[in-house]
């Protein structure tokens, strides 16, 4: 009898949460086909994890290959409040602090930096006013010589760090915002000269599996030559191009802590639910006073990955969207209601990016007022 029991209450478990799944598949659909896309995923989540998610679409378009809430999708810059959060656990050990100079941090390079950066400090850079230009590459580099520079990761972090750092400062002076890839690559590049071990290996290790994020990757998604994840997407006109995935679809290594990350939107969710918890002064992999920090803006309305804003809806927000051209993905955060929403599509562009704002908006909207 007790076995029978046991049986139904897991039965009514999965139906339940096949329920809440289907539900915001619902949803999703419309929004899916009215914008042409080929998957679009989506997820609510509370200090208290996952509360409604679902994915619907396809992982290669013009195939009939659905995708699963366990595929992975790109999240492009939404990396960016990651490799922030690892930087926050080094500065937490003591071995960085937010004021920390660029001269401090990497002494090695002190002597050969522009000396524009050396007083740049650690959470200027985090905010994007060192100074750097828009343009990811170095000078006399292009995506594709970058990506047949030779080394491990760290190696051609090493070498790309010491070549933007000798390039003078744009014409707004370090102090003055200019959103780059460069200074979270650089970021990673100090934790990395820290620690003496990879960024892949650290945010592996002390973010990801702690969070049991089961599903982060780097670059593109799946395998060369099969359908076994989303494949990425860029619109030719009014046709879809999928890219398989291979080792030219997507950026260089010498950005990832910018942009590389990829994962579920389940396990993405698991990262945003850490930074709601903490903001609630509940435990985790920081400290409450750590994740605060990070969801404070101390230069404009940008800082540690996040852009600081007001909306009705919920006080307080924090907002970021990613994309390496070829997807897309968006996050807005209430820390004050206990709530956010996160969507994410594997098709890059205009079009893209109005579809996951259409569906962030439709999320807020259903679910932030209960």
């Amino acid at each position: 009898m007790r076995i029978c029991i046991l049986l139904i209450v897991a039965m009514c478990m999965v139906a339940c949460q096949k329920s809440r799944t289907d539900d915001l598949s619902g949803r999703l659909r419309p929004i899916l086909q009215a914008y042409d896309l080929p998957a679009l995923a989506g997820a609510v989540v509370t200090s208290d994890g996952i509360r409604v998610q679902g994915v619907v679409g396809v992982r290669k378009y013009g195939t009939d290959t659905p995708v699963t809430i366990n595929d992975e999708f790109h999240l492009g810059s939404d990396t960016k409040a990651m490799t922030a959060t690892l930087l926050a656990m080094l500065v937490e050990q003591g071995k960085l602090s937010w004021d920390m100079t660029l001269a401090q941090c990497l002494p090695q390079l002190a002597a050969t930096m522009d000396p524009a950066y050396r007083n740049v400090t650690l959470e200027q850079l985090l905010a994007h006013r060192a100074g750097f230009t828009d343009d990811s590459w170095p000078d006399g580099e292009t995506f594709l010589s970058l990506h047949n520079w030779q080394g491990s990761p760290s190696e051609q972090r090493w070498r790309y760090a010491q070549r933007i750092l000798q390039e003078p400062p744009t014409k707004s002076s370090p102090g003055s915002f200019l959103y780059s890839n460069r200074s979270y690559a650089v970021a990673g590049v100090i934790a990395e000269r820290i620690t003496g071990s990879s960024w892949e290996n650290l945010i592996s290790n002390w973010l990801f599996a702690p969070l049991d994020m089961d599903t982060c990757g780097f670059g593109p998604m799946g395998t060369p030559g099969s359908i076994d994840e989303p494949w990425q997407h860029v619109l030719q006109g009014s046709e879809h191009q999928p890219i398989e995935p291979g080792p030219l679809s997507d950026n260089p290594v010498v950005i990832a802590p910018a942009g590389l990350v990829h994962c579920s939107i389940g396990d993405w969710a698991k990262f945003i639910e850490a930074h709601l918890r903490g903001e609630k002064g509940e435990p985790g992999i920081l400290k409450p006073a750590s994740f605060r920090r990070l969801h404070t803006a101390s230069y404009g309305d940008y800082g540690f990955g996040w852009i600081v804003t007001e909306r009705s809806w919920g006080g307080r927000v924090l907002t970021h969207a990613g994309s390496n051209n070829q997807n897309y993905a968006v996050v807005w955060m209430a820390p004050m209601h206990d709530f956010a929403v996160l969507v994410a599509t594997n098709q890059g562009g205009e079009r893209a990016s109005e579809a996951c704002d259409k569906a962030a908006s439709m999320l807020i909207a259903n679910y932030g007022s209960r």
